[in-house]
């Protein structure tokens, strides 16, 4: 059984991973288009937070859950699978992880001209024709598909996918930056918005990047819970998203 020390630090050192390669590989797509040596391009950048989501997943998932995002801990929570303790305690380590992603991702670029439209691109922003309602419902349906996949894969005692829960996360999260990307930037994640916003101070349309991750998490996990999850109530055995399963309090003395 692991400790509410090393579940913190799961969250914490999982989301930093995350987020550090995430925007990393945009940082990286900025330097090789100002040096002429090509781009990593669209596909590039969302297989970077892919598969950075899925490799953290399934080395720490054991640990905490992996859940590496607030939206997914939300949905977590709202269908009693973590309780409010653990929940909160998620948030703060995830939104912490970005922070120190970020800043020290900032730190690391040198001071180039690509330096400044790099920084300026790894906070996620609107297109200039998207509205924030339609920013907020890309933002909302896309993290539903990645939220009722992690549900199917890694709540659900039943799952098929067992061994590659971490795999079809990943897969989904980058299937969606491909299509949010050009539209919104396709953070579907709140903590991945607010690291970067803060070592940036860009904060224009921030708030999409919460309500629409959030509310596409909580219905997903409403959904799943109440669709195929009638005979797993809260309490009983569950595995985290990583192949070998999490340690996730889920009894009720923990739900309260």
């Amino acid at each position: 059984m692991h400790s509410f020390l090393q579940k913190f630090a799961a969250e914490l050192i999982g989301t930093f991973g995350v987020v550090f390669l995430a925007t990393g590989a945009i940082c990286a797509d900025q330097y090789l288009a100002a040096t002429s040596q090509g781009r990593l391009g669209l596909l590039g950048i969302a297989l970077a937070y892919g598969l950075a989501y899925a490799v953290m997943v399934s080395a720490l998932g054991h640990i905490s859950g992996g859940h590496f995002n607030p939206a997914v801990t939300v949905g977590y929570w709202v269908t009693r699978r973590v309780g409010t303790v653990q929940a909160v305690s998620f948030c703060i380590a995830q939104v912490v992880g970005s922070i120190v992603a970020a800043y020290l991702l900032s730190s690391l670029m040198p001071d180039a001209g690509w330096r400044t439209r790099a920084l300026g691109s790894i906070t996620p922003d609107l297109s200039p024709d998207i509205t924030r309602g339609q920013g907020m419902a890309i933002e909302a349906v896309v993290t539903f598909l990645f939220v009722f996949v992690i549900f199917a894969t890694a709540v659900d005692a039943k799952r098929a996918l067992r061994k590659f829960s971490g795999l079809a996360s990943g897969l989904t999260l980058a299937a969606g930056v491909l299509v949010a990307a050009p539209f919104t930037g396709g953070s579907m994640n709140p903590a991945r918005t607010l690291g970067p916003a803060i070592a940036t101070h860009h904060w224009e349309n921030h708030g999409v990047y919460w309500v629409g991750p959030l509310l596409g998490a909580v219905i997903a996990a409403i959904l799943y819970d109440r669709l195929f999850l009638r005979d797993q109530p809260p309490g009983s055995p569950i595995s985290s998203p990583a192949a070998s399963g999490a340690e996730l309090p889920v009894s009720a003395d923990h739900a309260r």
